[in-house]
């Protein structure tokens, strides 16, 4: 582990990244999954009101089934977390970043008792402070991890480039490979477009800029190649 980052590798060897979420996200998606659960009972218990002595019985079927049952079903569905840890971006895997198996979900649930203790999860709390992987008790026994979902890169759009006349004549070839690299700024991340646009920088002048701006130029040089004026 370095920093806030979990490497594991999977059992097909890829080694995967992963950063665990900490208390701040992890309490504000407990929240949010309480006011859900709070709220269904509260549509529940007006309908109870209704139906009388059955309707008391369904409800406190309901609450039994929201307290174990909720976060479980919704961990083993295919985004692997409850509505609070997908709002706030999270999700819960195994150790090795496989998705969380049945067994494990219901442990980690399970053991929310434990967490709760002596009380307001102050088990849960002192292990996540104690921890780089911010685990509570649960997670330790179910090898489980809640992690933040990667972010997608940012891609490199097109937009507000300016055409520019190159600094100096291009040969063909030149020419051929900056429009070549407009063509694929659009499925190039951010930085690895930064990277590439360096490699041609001398082409929008020499005059020192920050690495965006002689992207932005260099792809200003291809949309002048194109043809672009304005």
């Amino acid at each position: 582990m370095l920093d806030s980052v979990v490497a594991a590798e999977t059992p097909e060897g890829i080694m995967l990244e992963m950063r665990p979420a900490g208390i701040s996200a992890r309490c504000c998606a407990f929240v949010i999954d309480w006011l859900i659960r709070l709220a269904i009972l509260w549509v529940a218990a007006i309908v109870a009101g209704v139906l009388g002595g059955i309707g008391a019985a369904f409800w406190f079927v309901l609450i039994f089934a929201l307290e174990w049952f909720y976060p479980v079903v919704f961990e083993l569905g295919r985004a692997g977390a409850t509505p609070g840890k997908r709002t706030m971006g999270l999700k819960v895997v195994m150790d090795n970043g496989l998705p969380v198996t049945p067994a494990a979900s219901f442990l980690r649930n399970l053991l929310r008792g434990a967490d709760f203790l002596p009380f307001g999860f102050g088990a849960a709390i002192v292990s996540m402070m104690v921890r780089g992987d911010n685990k509570r008790l649960g997670d330790l026994a179910a090898s489980t991890l809640v992690v933040h979902l990667p972010r997608p890169a940012a891609k490199a759009t097109l937009d507000m480039v300016t055409p520019l006349a190159p600094a100096y004549a291009l040969p063909a070839r030149d020419q051929s490979a900056l429009i070549a690299l407009a063509a694929r700024a659009p499925t190039l991340t951010l930085e690895r477009l930064e990277e590439l646009a360096a490699l041609a920088a001398p082409v929008q002048g020499t005059q020192p800029r920050p690495a965006d701006e002689v992207a932005r130029r260099v792809l200003g040089v291809a949309q002048w190649l194109l043809g672009r004026r304005a």
